[in-house]
């Protein structure tokens, strides 16, 4: 490819931007005053732009290899004005995507496709106009062009003017291409193997080097019999497209192929007879995944007349229609939003509760797209669905390890379920006042020590956030791995409240909770990883190894113990289309049946509403129908734009000298980065899979955190006086010197080019602002600067439970406490006392432990800081005055913190009748 390719990140906005270039150069070359060495810089810059759509064109139906064949020839000709109007048509196709039509002979022709649809024209759309569907299907075998018009000819016969679908072919030869076209062509929703296809391309491929996988070309080798490479083909492309649908066509032995290897295709066919199944096939496979079994029953619901005698004034707005005073509501909701209101749950409906119609359908169909067993809607927010997975696995004094830094909603969850909690710690920021992850050692640290003190068998669950709200991303199946070598039924909760997204990028893929659970599951099983086990306990001559070596190598489970027993809460409304608290939650757990499923029943009883919001409950299923057939194009284009923002504010000059983005190593030490990449996405695909396969954290790409300590604002001053009081610009997380910026599958180029003149704009009045500063207003500046940029916040560990909430039992002590109990204590006010922060040093200082009643939670960071139970220390007092924040949940400014009197912790930790502390006895005293 031109230099130009260098500046992206993703082919498909180098594919638009390149047509744009063109029709700009074409244009120009057109003109009947461009000549000379005006004409020749034009010649120039059609013929590199051609260069560098010549190796991407063949992937994609449109404009298609003999329509792009022509415009060579015209631009070879000379004949560039039929040349400029060609790729004006193209051009225009492309942007406004007229040529979804599936007329690609005609697209762009029509000057009324100049603009795309009005969105506002969408609520008027009449109902019997119904827009044909477009996609493409990958056709991968050797065939002459001829062969490849009259199979196009062919396939635009069969098409009827009432299919709700249409769609045309991209045709490659070799096993490589079509990895490279699954890779490149987001329009593709099926794939057909025919046998004849070689395992390489006659194509120079050099431009798209990195996007060749090498080793599915090597498994392809022409050894192979016809049938071995048509399944390693469909099990690449299955690992790469898991939602694109495959069949196979084979001229032999239909029925003894279909036994074989049906497992791997939707549909085998025999070549002769199955054409015109093949394209009915097709289509209904799109259609499965079309299908929205909730929003659809709820959409005819609203369409019936009925009569409300038992709840809901407001269904079918008949409390609204017949009112003098909200009538407005109507007219700034629409009509359709009452019509579907309803406390029903029959009538072609369903409960969320005991679901056994269309909500159950949808939830399967999640479950398929998700790639989980089982999945379960929320209509309250991944809180609540944290609460439940939660109290479905955790009984009273069951051990849980959990990130102190996680989500709020963990921390009152593990309160519900009187778990004894133990902390772990992540690694610290300090220069941005910020924990990164959980590393690995930090994890199977604690669970070695839970086993020598004997309190293995009483640890349940780990509690992780993959992605952290700053976008680091754990290696889960690593983690998985390692903590089922020690405690082969530990169950995992991942909070992937911010990654819903992540399933469907090839990429992200293989670091979200269902996958690696699904891959875990299948090397457990696998006969080879059985032996290679058995070799290496058969190596060890039954030495068990000592804690230090189990720290110091990556272990591995026993396949005949460990149980794969994974959760994944995600909140669908924050990353992907869905409306407010609507979210799900994915479970892949082994033993879910006979071990889970009635406590889980149970849990979510308790925290769902009996009258669940049907609206969020159909976004939930319309969400699920858009990733399934658009969600590797939506991802792709979310990051591409956080990439180019990135590239926007560290090349402008002036930008730049107030504000830049923190890189992946910036955010990950070296330690935790075996690829030692610093930028894996900005140096190319190849570089990021290197990364995402090996480092132990990665950072998402989509997350840009900026740091904006030489403005001389602090983060919540930039979020609220700058970027929403004055410009609108809405954003969520800050700390003491950087804002986040997050893309989403909403996020437009247009979005980030407003973003982008807001950040120039306020580098200017700063510049201004600053130019003008006095000596005294100059140096107090300097010295904010200074205190936001060289001056560290120390970042304090957990400081541990309090004695009295601890069970003191076992060969050595460990630091798990009973947070139900130190919470529930508070509820006797004379147990409470308030002190302010001199008079918490104080005591300290006397030697006297100081012990928290309640949460306290500064916004930011937003984790809480100290929970009920636990010691308060120097560290801590100091974090929470150096955030200087205005925000503390927990803490008021009035009286102080809230904590435990002297006498009532002296209650719990003095000897009973027995002899033993309450913190001895099981269960726990206080409750």
């Amino acid at each position: 490819m031109t230099e130009n390719s260098q500046a992206y990140n993703s082919v498909w906005q180098l594919r638009g931007d390149s047509w744009c270039r063109l029709e700009e150069a074409a244009d120009r070359l057109s003109r009947p005053t461009t000549t000379g060495k005006l004409k020749e810089k034009y010649v120039g810059i059609c013929r590199d732009l051609l260069g560098t759509l010549t190796p991407l064109e063949p992937y994609w139906a449109y404009p298609g290899t003999p329509q792009f064949a022509k415009l060579q020839r015209l631009f070879a000709a000379g004949n560039y004005d039929r040349f400029s109007q060609l790729v004006s048509r193209i051009n225009r196709a492309l942007t406004t995507e007229s040529y979804r039509t599936g007329d690609a002979e005609h697209s762009g022709a029509d000057e009324h496709d100049m603009f795309p649809t009005d969105p506002r024209a969408l609520e008027q759309q009449p109902a019997t106009k119904k827009e044909q569907l477009y996609f493409e299907v990958l056709v991968v075998e050797a065939m002459s062009e001829a062969q490849e018009r009259a199979l196009r000819k062919e396939v635009r016969s069969w098409r009827r003017p009432d299919d709700e679908y249409v769609y045309e072919l991209v045709v490659v030869a070799s096993g490589d291409e079509a990895m490279i076209a699954a890779r490149l062509n987001v329009n593709l929703q099926a794939v057909v193997i025919r046998r004849r296809f070689s395992h390489q391309s006659t194509r120079d491929l050099s431009a798209l080097d990195e996007f060749v996988d090498r080793k599915v070309s090597d498994e392809l080798a022409d050894h192979l019999s016809p049938d071995e490479r048509a399944q390693i083909l469909a099990t690449s492309l299955a690992e790469l497209r898991p939602e694109v649908d495959l069949y196979l066509m084979t001229e032999i032995e239909v029925e003894d192929i279909a036994g074989r290897l049906g497992q791997h295709f939707r549909r085998v066919f025999h070549a002769r007879e199955g054409f015109l199944e093949l394209h009915l096939s097709i289509l209904h496979g799109v259609a499965a995944r079309y299908r929205t079994p909730f929003f659809s029953a709820l959409k005819e619901y609203s369409h019936r007349p009925t009569g409300v005698f038992h709840a809901l004034p407001i269904s079918q707005g008949k409390s609204i229609v017949n009112s003098h005073w909200i009538k407005d509501m109507v007219s700034f909701y629409g009509l359709d939003v009452f019509m579907a209101e309803t406390s029903a749950t029959c009538g072609g409906l369903d409960s969320l509760l005991e679901p056994t119609g269309p909500l159950r359908d949808a939830q399967e169909l999640a479950a398929e797209t998700y790639g989980s067993r089982h999945t379960y809607f929320v209509t309250n927010g991944t809180s609540t669905a944290n609460k439940i997975v939660t109290q479905s696995l955790v009984a009273p004094g069951d051990i849980v390890l959990l990130d102190r830094n996680c989500h709020q909603s963990h921390h009152y969850g593990m309160m519900l379920a009187g778990a004894h909690v133990v902390y772990l710690e992540a690694y610290p920021l300090t220069s941005y006042s910020m924990y990164g992850a959980v590393p690995l050692t930090e994890i199977k640290s604690k669970l070695l020590a839970l086993r020598r003190a004997g309190k293995l068998d009483r640890v349940k669950m780990i509690s992780l956030t993959n992605c952290t709200f700053d976008g680091i991303v754990y290696d889960v199946e690593r983690v998985m791995e390692e903590c089922l070598a020690i405690k082969p039924d530990l169950v995992f909760l991942w909070d992937e409240a911010w990654f819903a997204f992540a399933r469907f990028h090839p990429v992200y893929r293989n670091r979200t909770a269902m996958t690696a659970a699904r891959r875990l599951r299948e090397r457990l099983q696998d006969k080879e990883y059985g032996r290679d086990y058995e070799a290496e306990l058969s190596a060890a001559d039954g030495a068990e190894p000592s804690d230090d070596e189990l720290m110091a190598r990556r272990l591995r489970p026993d396949p005949a113990k460990a149980r794969v027993r994974v959760y994944a809460t995600q909140s669908t409304h924050k990353t992907l289309t869905a409306l407010r608290q609507g979210s799900m939650i994915h479970v892949f757990d082994q033993d879910f049946e006979q071990k889970v499923a009635e406590a889980f029943h149970e849990a979510y009883m308790a925290h769902t509403s009996t009258s669940p919001n049907y609206q969020i409950l159909a976004s939930l299923d319309l969400g699920r129908r858009q990733v399934a057939l658009e969600g590797v194009e939506l991802v792709q284009r979310q990051i591409e734009n956080a990439m180019q923002l990135r590239d926007a504010i560290d090349n402008h000059p002036l930008l730049s000298r107030y504000v830049s983005c923190l890189r992946t190593s910036d955010l990950i030490p070296g330690d935790y980065r075996e690829s030692h990449i610093a930028q894996p996405l900005r140096s190319g695909l190849r570089n990021m899979m290197t990364a995402w396969d090996h480092d132990e954290f990665v950072l998402d790409p989509s997350r840009i955190t900026l740091s904006i300590g030489r403005t001389g604002y602090d983060g919540d001053e930039f979020k609220r006086e700058q970027l929403m009081d004055r410009h609108g610009v809405q954003i969520n997380k800050t700390s003491r010197n950087t804002v986040l910026f997050m893309t989403n599958i909403g996020t437009t180029r247009s979005s980030v080019a407003f973003l982008v003149e807001v950040l120039v704009k306020i580098a200017r009045e700063l510049e201004e602002r600053t130019s003008e500063m006095g000596l005294g207003e100059r140096a107090r500046f300097e010295q904010r600067v200074h205190r936001l940029t060289a001056k560290t916040t120390h970042m304090p560990d957990f400081s541990g439970f309090h004695a009295a909430f601890r069970d003191l039992r076992g060969t050595e002590p460990t630091s798990e406490g009973d947070v139900r109990s130190a919470f529930y204590l508070s509820y006797t006010d004379s147990n409470c006392e308030y002190l302010t922060t001199d008079e918490v040093l104080t005591k300290l200082d006397a030697g006297i432990d100081v012990v928290s009643a309640t949460f306290v939670t500064p916004y930011p960071p937003g984790f809480p800081v100290l929970v009920p139970g636990q010691v308060f220390s120097r560290e801590i007092l100091a974090f929470i005055t150096n955030l200087d924040t205005p925000e503390i949940h927990g803490y008021k400014p009035e009286f102080g913190y809230r904590v435990y009197t002297e006498k009532a912790i002296e209650g719990l930790t003095a000897p009973s009748s027995n002899g033993h502390r309450p913190s001895e006895q099981e269960p726990f005293a206080v409750s």
